[in-house]
């Protein structure tokens, strides 16, 4: 089992979330920075795979899944 962790937007992530995910984290931030004020990432592990997860639903795997993205066809 494998814990996580949290921590402010714009803040350095801790050590404990991977280093694949830091730049996607980062691109994440710097498409909406304005929106970051007072939210935070929650990083949790989803069968052995890391997820970072802001407040507003912005979610960091593998891929960017941006909630402010008005064009997703769901």
């Amino acid at each position: 089992m494998r814990l996580g962790t949290r921590w402010a937007f714009g803040d350095e992530p801790p050590a404990s979330v991977p280093a694949e995910l830091r730049p996607r984290i980062a691109a994440a931030e710097a498409a909406h920075p304005a929106d970051g004020a007072g939210r935070h990432w929650t990083l949790t592990w989803l069968e052995g795979r890391p997820i970072a997860e802001l407040d507003d639903g912005t979610r960091v795997s593998d891929a960017i899944i941006d909630v402010h993205d008005a064009d997703e066809d769901w």
